[in-house]
């Protein structure tokens, strides 16, 4: 299996990426899998400028010329896509964004609409057989409301990937709290073994890596102080 992993975190070695680490060590448990992580914050990547260039040509190519044609080759060639990235501002990284924002060559101008209601764009290949995971972490405790955003949009533009959204992650580099921090990492490592299994994570498991590892109220105490 090709694994694509686009790591958004602008410090590469990210609290989130951390996660992402375990998770891949656990998914390649038997090295039978090729896994290409791409540091997004090292690319050039400009911003998608709405010229609508790549419908003209119909290639599966951007026109700007920069670093994302050489992800659009990786990503049209992958069985398994990880987005991993630290939550700003309620969604991705403006870097990662502007990669997810110019995967337009990889569809069509024309719209179809499905049985569900749902209009899109026509796939300018088959991409049903893609799987598509995100990863996010963030330095909030468990509010209601932290990654609705970031679920919604992820839901329109991979179609209802399985998402691990992950609270509390600044303590996985804080040492005094590798008592709760380490746990979660094993618990990353494992649901990586899992997904290498059926190519899926529980409901069960999602919830246990997405469960705080302190109290709202120690996490706070902790922030402020």
């Amino acid at each position: 299996m090709k694994v694509l992993v686009l790591n958004g975190s602008p410090k590469k070695k990210s609290d989130t990426f951390r996660m992402t680490e375990r998770f891949l060590k656990g998914l390649n448990r038997n090295k039978e899998h090729d896994i290409n992580v791409v540091n997004v914050i090292e690319k050039n990547i400009a911003p998608c400028r709405g010229c609508f260039g790549c419908w003209a040509k119909m290639d599966g190519y951007c026109v700007i010329e920069d670093d994302q044609n050489e992800i659009l080759d990786m990503y049209r060639s992958a069985d398994l896509i990880i987005w991993s990235f630290p939550l700003y501002c309620y969604s991705m990284p403006s870097h990662l964004k502007a990669v997810l924002d110019r995967t337009i060559p990889l569809v069509k101008m024309k719209m179809v609409q499905y049985p569900t209601g749902r209009v899109q764009h026509e796939a300018l290949m088959d991409f049903s057989k893609l799987h598509t995971l995100v990863i996010s972490g963030c330095g909030f405790p468990d509010w209601d409301g932290n990654f609705d955003g970031l679920r919604a949009m992820c839901r329109q533009a991979f179609g209802d990937p399985q998402m691990i959204c992950v609270p509390e992650t600044p303590l996985l580099n804080a040492p005094a709290a590798a008592v709760v921090a380490d746990p979660l990492l094993e618990r990353f490592e494992k649901a990586g073994e899992e997904y290498a299994g059926s190519l899926s994570l529980s409901a069960e498991t999602i919830a246990e890596l997405e469960r705080p590892m302190i109290s709202k109220e120690d996490y706070i105490r902790n922030v402020n102080g």
